[in-house]
């Protein structure tokens, strides 16, 4: 990895984009620093504190501590992700959107993001006025997080507004970095909000571990158990299922072409980390409606979908799995792998060319994704049920690392596959001139 970053910053087009990449992450790091006014942020980071396991702890977690600091950037990229979701759903289920994206071509493409960057807009006003409903009310005490003199229109309006312009700003800053830096934008964001959590969870460790040094095993324990889970990452994520193809020979003028071996290769883990981001801001979705209600908030229904409960795991494992499929489906098609298979001569040893050969694609697909979604999940809920079970594990805030972990390695794996593949292609492009 570190081959390879030296390698990259060589190359005077690639240096480039990682010094345009590490100057929009500066930005965001200075704006996670910008609170909004009216907001007594102390009152607000000692009620934080207090919800480490919870639901608004987990968002938290993901938007790099900005939600306790009300910051310009509190909602991170939370409303972008649940705008994508509903587009890409709404895409199979309306058949007009469908053919927009299939028969569209590029221009299909930029409409299906303009209405999503619209509905991020609209889902950070939501999320936004919820927010600023829980800093002005509280608890079912009533009491207040805004600084004295702030209720009224006005600085509602200012609050929720400026939350709002954030959350557009930060989905336009990671489409940014697709374009012109290295990797995914709003992966690479979610992974700077995580990593940047990273020093204040040592510091929170380490101050556990001298309060109570009969509980150092434990975290030793735990330590383990994360360089377990990173190596098991990295491993899956490195895996795939190569199934053999051969190209039968033919004779095109005086020459013969085809008749070499080759592999088709097809990826456990296909779909990456989007099904735990997607699953994790679908799971979060109802407890967090509850959380913004204060008279709710102590009820059963907090307690029944709250992040350390049986059925927040269930519906988190299941969310998993199905985007696991989802995401395989909508990348892999097997018929179209089939013909293009066909047209170009070759076919799978034991499979005629066609139906039985996309079928048989198929069912390789089913597997290997049912495998990828199964080690997402356990992945992503072990370190649940280990808080659940562990008063001093859930003190750490243990339940968030399997969800942050994944995301971590995965994102950083990938922005290494794609400087590899530019380094590649920039020296293929050299030779070629």
């Amino acid at each position: 990895m570190l081959a390879t970053i030296r390698n990259a910053w060589k190359v005077d087009e690639i240096r480039k984009k990682l010094i345009f990449m590490a100057f929009i992450v500066l930005i965001y790091r200075l704006g996670n620093a910008v609170t909004v006014p009216y907001v007594d942020t102390a009152m607000l980071g000692a009620y934080f504190q207090e919800l480490n396991n919870t639901v608004l702890g987990l968002i938290n977690t993901m938007s790099g501590s900005a939600l306790e600091r009300a910051s310009i950037f509190a909602l991170s990229i939370q409303p972008y992700i649940n705008a994508s979701i509903i587009m890409q759903l709404l895409t199979i289920a309306i058949p007009a959107l469908e053919r927009m994206r299939k028969e569209g071509g590029e221009e299909g493409k930029k409409k299906i993001e303009k209405i999503t960057r619209y509905s991020t807009v609209a889902i950070a006003a939501l999320q936004g006025y919820a927010y600023y409903t829980l800093i002005s009310r509280g608890d079912e005490g009533g009491f207040s997080m805004l600084l004295p003199g702030a209720e009224g229109f006005l600085p509602a309006l200012v609050i929720v507004a400026t939350f709002m312009t954030g959350s557009a700003l930060l989905m336009w800053m990671g489409e940014q970095i697709t374009e012109f830096g290295i990797g995914n934008g709003i992966s690479v964001i979610l992974f700077v909000s995580i990593v940047a959590r990273f020093p204040t969870e040592i510091g929170h460790m380490v101050t556990q571990t001298i309060a109570n040094p009969s509980n150092w095993w434990i975290y030793l324990l735990m330590l383990i158990g994360a360089l377990a889970i990173v190596v098991l990452i990295v491993i899956v994520q490195n895996s795939e299922r190569r199934i053999p193809v051969q190209y039968s020979k033919r004779v095109v003028g005086r020459k013969m072409y085809g008749g070499q071996s080759t592999h088709l290769p097809m990826k456990v883990n296909m779909s990456g980390v989007l099904p735990v981001i997607f699953a994790q801001s679908i799971a979060s979705i109802p407890a967090t409606i509850v959380v913004f209600v204060p008279r709710w908030r102590d009820g059963w229904l907090m307690q029944v979908l709250d992040t350390n409960t049986i059925p927040y795991m269930v519906l988190y494992f299941l969310l998993i799995v199905f985007f696991s499929y989802f995401y395989s489906t909508v990348q892999f098609n097997p018929v179209e792998i089939a013909n293009n298979l066909k047209k170009n001569g070759g076919f799978i040893p034991g499979f005629r060319a066609g139906k039985p050969t996309s079928e048989f694609i198929q069912k390789v697909l089913t597997k290997i994704t049912l495998f990828g979604a199964i080690y997402l999940a356990i992945v992503a809920i072990s370190p649940i049920i280990v808080s659940a079970v562990s008063p001093v594990a859930a003190a750490a805030g243990i339940s968030m690392g399997g969800t942050s972990i994944i995301i971590v390695v995965s994102v950083a794996l990938e922005t290494i596959k794609q400087l590899e593949s530019q380094l590649l292609m920039r020296h293929y492009k050299g030779f070629l001139e």
